[in-house]
């Protein structure tokens, strides 16, 4: 995808980058009779209508994909890459031979609509967009969309632009670096999809102005030192000689939070 950077005729639009999607699929009416419902950012409690959720709250109505997360055997073509409100990544609009049925799933970087896509747990001539188990893939590649067995949704690897890396391999577990650097051990029979998330430059993007925030449904950041006593720890404007903590009195510099990070064995 192309970036562009608008014309300064406004002050919204002075340092704004956004993504050129002309490539993606808008007009498919198959594409827009297979989407249901749709999702909207509230951040409160649906029985008394406090806030439960910080920084969150109205923005647009965005209708619902369904995504393919399951490790369902298919033999498809890519129809359409789409535009997903809900994540960063894109997704295709896929269909299988086999099944005569439409689903979609995560894009992958470099496969483009008319490509063969392919998911099974047997030996396969690898492309870029075939899943399989790690046995199959070699060291070194590059995977996303993992998950840790065949009858579990995809839980790693799935945010725009990210890939995993295949350290090591033995006959039971396969070591992974994650796009965090973190390294993990899986089960070898986890399913992997060769390449990385589509959208890379996602993240070159510039919103330019506050205005773009809350349409995602994102609320303004006030810090504590800006609040009243009720409101937070660091409320008053008297710093207090206090050190720093989270609206619940929880130190938040020095003072360990997380937990040990689970290693997959």
């Amino acid at each position: 995808m192309k970036l562009i950077k608008l014309n300064p005729v406004t002050n919204g639009t002075r340092h704004q980058i956004n993504l050129q999607k002309n490539l993606l699929s808008k007009t498919n009416k198959l594409a827009k009779s297979s989407i249901n419902g749709f999702k909207q950012a509230y951040g409160r409690s649906s029985s008394n209508g406090r806030i439960t959720v910080w920084h969150k709250g109205g923005g647009c109505k965005r209708l619902f994909r369904n995504i393919e997360s399951k490790n369902v055997k298919f033999y498809a073509i890519i129809l359409t890459i789409m535009y997903d409100p809900v994540r960063n990544s894109f997704i295709s609009l896929n269909f299988d031979f086999e099944t005569k049925r439409f689903f979609r799933t995560l894009a992958t970087s470099l496969v483009f609509p008319g490509s063969i896509i392919i998911c099974d747990s047997q030996k396969l001539d690898l492309r870029l967009g075939y899943r399989t188990v790690l046995e199959n893939i070699p060291t070194g590649s590059l995977v996303h969309s993992l998950s840790l067995s065949e009858n579990e949704s995809i839980k790693f690897v799935r945010a725009a632009g990210t890939f995993c890396q295949i350290i090591q391999k033995d006959l039971k577990t396969c070591t992974l670096r994650l796009p965090s650097g973190n390294l993990i051990k899986v089960p070898i029979s986890s399913f992997g999809t060769l390449g990385a998330i589509s959208n890379a430059q996602d993240k070159l993007v510039y919103l330019g102005k506050a205005g773009r925030n809350r349409h995602k449904g994102i609320r303004p950041t006030v810090r504590g030192i800006a609040m009243n006593p009720v409101d937070h720890p660091h409320g008053g404007r008297t710093n207090g000689g206090r050190p720093s903590v989270t609206p619940w009195g929880i130190p938040t510099k020095g003072k360990p939070t997380v937990l040990k990070k689970k290693r997959y064995e």
